[in-house]
């Protein structure tokens, strides 16, 4: 009898239809071929809390890590999963180097990026300028300045990057080293020596040329999978367009790719830091928290984190990681098909 019971239940259990994945509602899907990357069943994990303000998310495949900036702590911090958030190296982005705009309260490093050696490579505000360290702990690093002047005059206060596949180094070099936070604007200071923001390119040859200077407020900045286009995205915080535009490398005439004044105008949040994934997609923060854009300028999806900073991927793009802004101080993960 026991076993007639037991082979009884074995069946029953094998019959039974397992209860569907809920989908989480914060995942919004626009088109539904997105969900060959996206997996909108996916929980958002919050792994940091209490950030001043994080930004600047990169994968260190050394360590296995995440590493990522405390902008007003003048820091970067380290997360993995054995050790969770510790200290990495302090100061990030302010050590002296160059005069800068102390009410600001934005000082610290910015974007972060890791070179084909492995050295950190660091958009520091304060200093204004691009530096590299060593990817160690320390509370003593040694910057080596790669870009801080163009055509003679100091950089604004470089704010994120992008590498080629050759190691050039793209950046964006808006003002936010001369940003109130109280009042929410930039200040006039005779400190700052150049009348635009500029997107540029620093060659491996250590030569910096300008792709713009164009672009109101430039922030996030990624390179196509093909290295052909070079995406840009405009805050809009001080015109009303906000959008995201993409530079031809050859010829550097620009178009909008994505207009976001219409979601925009629903959600809170600006566009960012930016990445593209391997399948092309653009992933960058936005109204909303993460817009994911195809090649082409579609929305995607969108995956509300609330107001974001930026975001990247782990080596095997695994897992998505996303930093947030003042009003949101965490720093979340989300997994990824």
């Amino acid at each position: 009898m026991k076993i007639k019971l037991l082979i009884l239940i074995m069946i029953t259990a094998i019959g039974c239809d397992t209860p569907a994945e809920q989908i989480n509602p914060k995942i919004t899907i626009y088109d539904d071929t997105i969900l060959s990357i996206i997996d909108n069943t996916a929980t958002i994990d919050t792994l940091a809390y209490e950030i001043g303000l994080p930004e600047g998310p990169v994968w260190d495949e050394k360590s296995n890590s995440l590493l990522f900036v405390d902008l007003l702590a003048n820091k970067v911090l380290k997360w993995n999963e054995k050790e969770g958030v510790s200290d990495f190296i302090t100061p990030s982005g302010n050590t002296g180097y160059a005069p800068n705009y102390k009410d600001g309260g934005i000082l610290g490093a910015n974007g972060l990026g890791i070179d084909a050696e492995g050295n950190l490579i660091l958009c520091q505000h304060g200093d204004r300028r691009l530096a590299a360290t060593k990817n160690n702990s320390s509370t003593v690093p040694v910057y080596e300045t790669l870009a801080d002047r163009f055509e003679g005059k100091r950089l604004n206060s470089p704010n994120d990057l992008t590498f080629s596949k050759n190691g050039d180094i793209y950046f964006t070099d808006p003002p936010f080293g001369f940003f109130n936070l109280k009042t929410f604007e930039v200040v006039e200071s005779e400190l700052r020596e150049l009348g635009f923001s500029g997107v540029y390119k620093l060659d491996a040859d250590n030569k910096l040329s300008l792709i713009s200077n164009q672009v109101n407020v430039p922030n996030g900045i990624a390179l196509s999978t093909d290295e052909k286009f070079l995406y840009v995205n405009k805050m809009g915080m001080f015109d009303g367009s906000p959008k995201i535009l993409k530079f031809d490398l050859k010829s550097l005439e620009n178009e909008m790719l994505f207009d976001g004044k219409e979601i925009s105008s629903k959600y809170e949040g600006n566009f960012d830091g930016m990445k593209v994934h391997s399948s092309g997609n653009i992933f960058t923060s936005g109204p909303g928290g993460i817009l994911i854009i195809s090649a082409e300028g579609k929305l995607m999806a969108r995956i509300d984190f609330g107001h974001v900073t930026n975001c990247t991927f782990d080596k095997n793009e695994e897992y998505l990681y996303i930093t947030g802004f003042v009003n949101n101080p965490k720093v979340y993960r989300i997994k990824l098909m």
